[in-house]
């Protein structure tokens, strides 16, 4: 039985930060196009210096004690840390968007796990705060592979309510007489980290999986773990459901 718990010193402050920070990280009221430009670039800069005080100062009254306290955890199980902030175009009024990157190493046990998590924020401003801020296209690794695992990951972005479609992680190189083990499942935001993964072997090179999007609009999350004899891989993809595309 694998237990995410487990891998908590590498991938449960990740969670913290992706469904308790993020959702609250911008909430300064902007009345220009400049203005919106220097917060983006503040919020970078204090990302990566650690400023507490401007990102207490950016979180709702009732997130502004527990999400600063939340981003500690990351900050000490990922010292190095680095974040890129970049503001997309948007076709959705009053809306806004910004790309996010966050990378960073951990050793653990003598072996350096890395960081890569990308994800787009969709948020509008309601009266100088952040309101019905989500996240979009998250995709998170973290592995201790030195990248010489050759990984292809094909998961959609987006499927429509109660549709069929297929998620497909695929080893690229011939495994020949190598075992592998993995397993992937679903999760709801908030209650996943509490849960288990049983692993399984791989004799097929990768997991390939058919399911269902649910029949509401929303958001599901699918986490897993490759185990291979050159390292480990666990991966965390969110994929919108739609009513229409």
């Amino acid at each position: 039985m694998f237990n995410l718990n487990l891998f908590k010193n590498i991938g449960v402050p990740l969670y913290l930060f992706i469904y308790l920070i993020i959702p609250y990280s911008a909430m300064v009221g902007c009345s220009s196009k400049t203005e919106k430009v220097d917060f983006i670039g503040n919020l970078e800069n204090s990302l990566n210096e650690r400023d507490f005080d401007f990102i207490r100062k950016s979180f709702r009254n009732d997130e502004s004690n527990n999400i600063p306290k939340e981003f500690s955890k990351i900050i000490n199980d990922f010292p190095d840390s680095k974040w890129k902030i970049k503001k997309l175009s948007s076709n959705i009024p009053n809306k806004d968007i910004l790309r996010i990157n966050v990378s960073g190493e951990k050793l653990v046990n003598g072996e350096i796990h890395i960081l890569e998590s990308n994800f787009d924020y969709l948020f509008s401003i309601v009266n100088g705060k952040i309101d019905e801020g989500i996240i979009k296209n998250l995709f998170t690794t973290i592995r201790n592979d030195d990248k010489e695992i050759d990984i292809s990951f094909k998961i959609p972005d987006r499927v429509l309510t109660g549709s069929k479609y297929d998620i497909d992680i695929i080893l690229n190189k011939p495994l020949e007489e190598v075992i592998i083990a993995g397993a992937i499942k679903p999760h709801q935001v908030n209650s996943f980290i509490e849960q288990e993964i049983l692993l399984e072997p791989l004799a097929s090179g990768g997991i390939f999986k058919s399911t269902r999007a649910p029949s509401e609009p929303g958001i599901q999350i699918w986490s897993g773990i490759i185990a291979h004899p050159k390292g480990i891989i666990t991966f965390t993809k969110s994929i919108d459901i739609v009513d229409a595309i």
